[in-house]
């Protein structure tokens, strides 16, 4: 591999290390300006000082993968606890559950739809889906795919690319069992889909119930977004050479090659550069001012978008190819493990697509897409939806999600 990207990560840590020194005084400072005992730390622009090194940390640190933090939810009027444990493990992904305590005072749960939510593969952690989680739990036995960051798993567990995704989601559909919902959330739409087609064509009877796909490129020759004319402008070739790197040492995953998600949150930084700018401008003001709710929202988002986890380079290569070059789930062509993947074998599962009106990472019409490929469903086994007023993000987080999509989601799981 050749190219400027060969360095691109060792670049990055030697950056993160020659910053080291200068955060350490900037702490130490900052705790010394906190102390009580310090007869100067009530100084005027003390709080300005304060501000810029708590902007130059959220700037420069290195943010791990957060938490769910989904401790309990509200069903019935009662709080139920909940908890994570992990189904399956497998090198890549671990198969979560949110499991619900049942308290003795409580009205029983019952039983409940389960249902499993794909996170993407995307340079973000699943806890980028906290909000769709924490909306889903209460009526529902749900599970996630929480993808490993690759530069985690060591070499001698393999490669993973798009068809090994398809398979683990194959899977964890079998390790469920039948009667099982599927919510994919934008990047995993199309093996989702896949996996179901495979299923069906194999007549298998984990098969899912319905299939919902929210905000996903299935067909991305339909409103071509920014992401996708990027995605295409270039060659196989060029990626390889501009945004695939190694990971360096100490990390697990040493010598492997990925697309790292420090390159992938630059770029999307890049698509929003102002407001991001404004953000943190905004962020500063609200420090000086002492405005504890509005910087808490800030850092609630941030350290959550500020998290990026390093994707394997033979899924990151393939999927730019199959999905975004040449379309192949929607030209009929794509292949898994020499079988052809055939959407119109899919007649058990009911399919919903989920669209955001103002979406500038997958355009209206990409997802619904599914469903002409999907030609052997029947009327009622169709659901559509585009909700007005939101973007790529407001499709599985926020007021509009909780408020108008998840309940369309939850009767449809109901309608089945």
């Amino acid at each position: 591999m050749t190219g400027r990207a060969t360095w691109a990560y060792a670049a990055y840590e030697l950056t993160h290390a020659a910053i080291a020194p200068l955060r350490s005084v900037a702490s130490g400072f900052d705790q010394a300006l906190n102390n009580p005992h310090n007869p100067f730390g009530n100084l005027p622009p003390n709080p300005a000082l304060q501000a810029g090194w708590r902007v130059f940390d959220e700037l420069t640190r290195r943010y791990a993968k957060p938490k769910f933090e989904i401790d309990s939810v509200t069903l019935n009027g009662a709080e139920i606890a909940v908890h994570t444990e992990i189904v399956t493990r497998t090198p890549f992904c671990n198969l979560v559950r949110f499991v619900k305590s049942q308290p003795s005072d409580a009205p029983s749960i019952g039983s409940q739809p389960k249902v499993l939510i794909v996170a993407p593969m995307s340079g973000h952690f699943a806890t980028l889906l906290r909000g769709t989680v924490h909306a889903m739990v209460p009526e529902h036995d749900v599970y996630i795919t929480d993808w490993t960051d690759a530069r985690a798993v060591p070499l001698y567990e393999g490669s993973f690319d798009l068809d090994d995704y398809i398979s683990y989601l194959m899977k964890f559909c079998r390790t469920l069992g039948p009667e099982l919902n599927i919510l994919a959330v934008c990047q995993p739409s199309v093996p989702a889909l896949a996996a179901t087609a495979l299923l069906a064509q194999d007549d298998d009877p984990c098969q899912p119930r319905s299939l919902t796909l929210m905000a996903g490129p299935v067909d991305v020759a339909n409103h071509p977004t920014v992401v996708n004319q990027y995605s295409t402008s270039h060659d196989l070739a060029w990626f390889k050479n501009n945004v695939i790197t190694y990971v360096p040492f100490p990390h697990m995953g040493a010598l492997r090659a990925v697309y790292p998600g420090f390159l992938q949150l630059a770029g999307f930084m890049g698509m929003n550069a102002q407001s991001h700018m404004q953000a943190f401008r905004g962020y500063f003001d609200r420090l000086v001012a002492g405005d504890a709710d509005d910087v808490a929202a800030h850092r609630r988002f941030y350290d959550e978008y500020l998290a990026v986890m390093d994707i394997t380079a033979e899924y990151f290569l393939q999927t730019v190819e199959q999905v975004f070059q040449k379309r192949a789930l929607a030209q009929g062509t794509l292949m898994h493990k020499g079988q052809l993947v055939d959407c119109r074998a899919i007649r058990q599962t009911t399919l919903m697509t989920v669209e955001g009106e103002n979406d500038d990472i997958c355009g209206i019409g990409q997802t619904e897409a599914a469903h002409a490929l999907c030609s052997s469903l029947t009327e009622a086994q169709r659901y559509r939806y585009v909700q007005a007023g939101v973007g790529h993000y407001g499709v599985f987080n926020g007021t509009r999600w909780r408020t108008k999509i998840q309940p369309r989601v939850r009767d449809m799981i109901r309608s089945v």
